[in-house]
Formats: C-alpha cells, sequence, structure tokens
C-alpha cells in the first residue's frame, strides 16, 4: 500500500492467519516501513493508537531512527492477549506511522482470538471467601454447560448457570450470604467434560 513521499507499509503477525492463541504472551506484530523516494527520511515514528482492551502492548510506540532511500525497516511490538478477549470474533489494530514533518498515514491491521485448546476448570478466588467468590472456566467448543455448587455432604446448593455456551472464555460471581461456613464444591459440565474443585467459606 503507498502513500505520499515514497513511505510504504507492509505488515505481518507472527502467528498463523491472523488468529491469536488463547491467553497468550509473547506474539508480534512486524510492521515494515519502506521508503521508495531518493531521499533519506529520519525519526519515523510507529504507535498504537487503537486497539481492544484486552490486548496489552509492551511497547505502544517504536522509532525509526533512519530510513534511506530504497530501504525497508521494521517497528516490532510485543503484545499478549488476556483470557476474556472475545474469541473467533474479528477485532481491528490501528497504527499510525508519522513523518519527521508531521504527516501520518494509518494502518489497520484484522485480528481473531482462537477458542481455547482445552476445557478448564479454574480455581475460584478469594478462596477462602466471605460472601462473595469468582469462578472461571475456558471452554474450546460450543455446547451445554452446567456449573453447580454442592455442600460437604453432596447435596445441590445452586445451579450459577444451564445453557448453551459459545466457545471462550467466562466467569461466574457466586454469592454465598445465605450460606454457613464450611466445604463446599463447584462442579462444571460440558458435554463429556466434568471437573469438580473445593472451595471454603469462612464468615
Amino acid at each position: 500500500m503507498k502513500f505520499l513521499f515514497g513511505i510504504v507499509v507492509l505488515c505481518e503477525i507472527i502467528f498463523a492467519q491472523h488468529k491469536i492463541p488463547f491467553a497468550s504472551q509473547n506474539n508480534t506484530i512486524e510492521l515494515s516501513v519502506a521508503n521508495s523516494s531518493k531521499l533519506s527520511v529520519k525519526n519515523i515514528v510507529v504507535s498504537v493508537t487503537n486497539a481492544p482492551s484486552w490486548v496489552k502492548f509492551n511497547n505502544q510506540q517504536s522509532e525509526i531512527s533512519t530510513l534511506n532511500s530504497k530501504e525497508t525497516s521494521t517497528a516490532s511490538f510485543k503484545f499478549s492477549v488476556d483470557k476474556s478477549a472475545p474469541v473467533g470474533k474479528e477485532q481491528k489494530l490501528q497504527f499510525v506511522i508519522t513523518s519527521p514533518t508531521g504527516e501520518n498515514w494509518t494502518k489497520e491491521i484484522a485480528i481473531q482470538v482462537s477458542p481455547p485448546e482445552k476445557f478448564e476448570l479454574y480455581q475460584n478466588y478469594p478462596n477462602p471467601f466471605n460472601p462473595t467468590t469468582t469462578i472461571e472456566y475456558a471452554l474450546p467448543k460450543a455446547g451445554n454447560v452446567t456449573l453447580k455448587i454442592y455442600d460437604a455432604i453432596g447435596k445441590e446448593v445452586v445451579t450459577l448457570v444451564n445453557e448453551a455456551k459459545e466457545a471462550g472464555y467466562y466467569s461466574e460471581r457466586f454469592d454465598a450470604s445465605k450460606l454457613s461456613s464450611g466445604l463446599y464444591f463447584y462442579s462444571l459440565r460440558a458435554g463429556k467434560f466434568i471437573e469438580t474443585k473445593k472451595m471454603l467459606l469462612m464468615k
């Protein structure tokens, strides 16, 4: 894609087909900036100007000190993806390339977060808790999901989730203000996957 003053901007995301692994770190985006003019250009700044909140960049800006005629240089950005990112949905990252004279060009990159690789039920937090706690889980594919709470003798206390869910990461808040102190269990069932963990309510 060509711009004014002989600047050409290309990009490469260092993962397959612009799909980012779920809850991943050390992902890399490389923007190649080429000078197709006959003049050298100094102090070109490449900045991240728009990104979803679940994308965490290590650096918001990269500077190319000198770009000689017919030369190409690379601005590199490292980033991580929070597990709360929506999966399978196209999102846009926006970068602005600024010249020393104040001219700027915008480059947009479409990205997509892949689903989790496996079913996972996380340990609740805080734990022990009083009276609320958070339970998180990850689904690699869509399906019917139940998340239930049981007391120490295995009696069902409450059903937090009982519905179809898309692949992705989920967080549920459990309020035990009406329950007595003690040991409880929470169990996730999604298709053939079943997992149960312990939690402790202390009032």
